[in-house]
């Protein structure tokens, strides 16, 4: 592997952890429990944002009643969601890495590159995904960070810059963002970073969808990531 690549950021649901559509049916519960009623592919078109945000985005198009749209009301749809899908994750036990993962951990740590995570989950919900794979305990990841711990989430570049901080690198032609959503794709642009992958193993958007957003590469699992580099 020949690069100048000190560290790579990805993604973690869908992109290194499974997805199996609980994210959107936590979501899609949390809104029918408060009576509204929006359809799966319009929960899974925002997902990747921050989950704050992405539920403003969904009441202002799909609330009938547009005056209960306010912090407060965002606040608690949003607790709701954090609770259902943290006691999933912690008493389901189907939390799994996705295929290839650990093994494209490995490979890059190797070759002295370091591996940042990041997300649209706030760190409560994050905390419990890291907890449960080991992967801050194992040494396999060197950096996670949530949507809460940055001036926004994505598309804006601060969580990889806060990365970036973290790892001590300075040029964003050194660092590389994969994810599965349109604003992994954005949030790499924005950030300038010198490759932004895309990849097909998430449940929100196919490959088609995904080639809207002109990633540099888009490809089928994280198998093909080192190929890459």
């Amino acid at each position: 592997m020949q690069h100048s690549i000190s560290l790579a950021v990805l993604d973690i649901s869908g992109t290194t952890v499974k997805d199996k559509g609980e994210i959107t049916e936590a979501f899609a519960n949390t809104f029918k429990k408060e009576g509204h009623t929006i359809p799966v592919e319009k929960i899974a078109a925002v997902m990747g944002y921050k989950k704050t945000d992405a539920i403003k985005t969904l009441l202002e198009a799909f609330a009938e009643d547009k005056s209960v749209i306010n912090e407060n009301y965002i606040n608690r749809l949003h607790q709701n969601f954090i609770d259902d899908l943290i006691d999933y994750y912690k008493n389901s036990g189907k939390l799994e890495a996705m295929p290839y993962a650990e093994d494209t951990f490995e490979l890059l740590r190797k070759h002295d590159i370091k591996i940042g995570l990041d997300t649209g989950f706030f760190s409560n919900i994050t905390h419990v995904i890291i907890e449960q794979l080991g992967w801050l305990k194992n040494g396999l990841v060197d950096y996670v960070i949530s949507s809460d711990e940055a001036e926004a989430g994505r598309p804006y570049p601060y969580m990889i810059r806060e990365l970036m901080k973290r790892a001590g690198v300075t040029d964003p032609k050194k660092v590389i963002k994969a994810g599965d959503t349109e604003v992994d794709i954005k949030e790499g642009r924005n950030a300038a970073c010198l490759l932004t992958i895309a990849v097909t193993t998430g449940k929100s958007y196919t490959r088609e969808q995904l080639q809207l957003y002109k990633p540099d590469y888009i490809i089928d699992s994280l198998k093909e990531l080192p190929s890459l580099l």
